[in-house]
């Protein structure tokens, strides 16, 4: 008796089991299908990535702008090979350098420039993305 319920638990098992393969069709709006091409579309093109900079100077005042700059191009001429920036955010002028997509990134950059620029820390800040590598 035990050995025919077991037999017959086991063959509803397997007969649940193999019921569960299939497929489905889904319907949907094919609006959602846009919103996903319009997403990857934007992504693909951002302007902007969330990453790091090294700021190596900010003041207000008189000649705030004129003093940023001035250290702007002194960088310029100094690390040609990295971009820098100036932006006012009221009430500051400020010059923040590099690209980076980590603080690790940005922190071993600002090691390098420690020297020239004492006061200089990493900041969080919308970053260019990288250019791609036509290898």
């Amino acid at each position: 008796m035990k050995t025919s319920v077991l037999s017959f638990l086991l063959l509803v098992i397997a007969l649940y089991t193999s019921a569960q393969s299939g497929s489905a069709e889904v319907i949907a709006d094919p609006k959602i299908n846009q919103l996903v091409e319009k997403h990857i579309f934007l992504n693909q093109h951002q302007s902007s990535l969330d990453g790091w900079r090294v700021q190596i100077f900010f003041d207000s005042g008189a000649n705030s702008k004129r003093k940023a700059t001035e250290v702007l191009n002194q960088f310029n001429g100094q690390h040609p090979e990295t971009n820098a920036y100036l932006s006012f955010r009221e009430p500051y002028y400020r010059v923040r350098v590099g690209d980076f997509r980590t603080r690790l990134e940005a922190e071993g950059f600002m090691k390098t420039i420690q020297s020239e620029y004492p006061n200089a820390f990493a900041a969080s800040d919308k970053i260019n993305p990288p250019l791609p590598d036509n290898n």
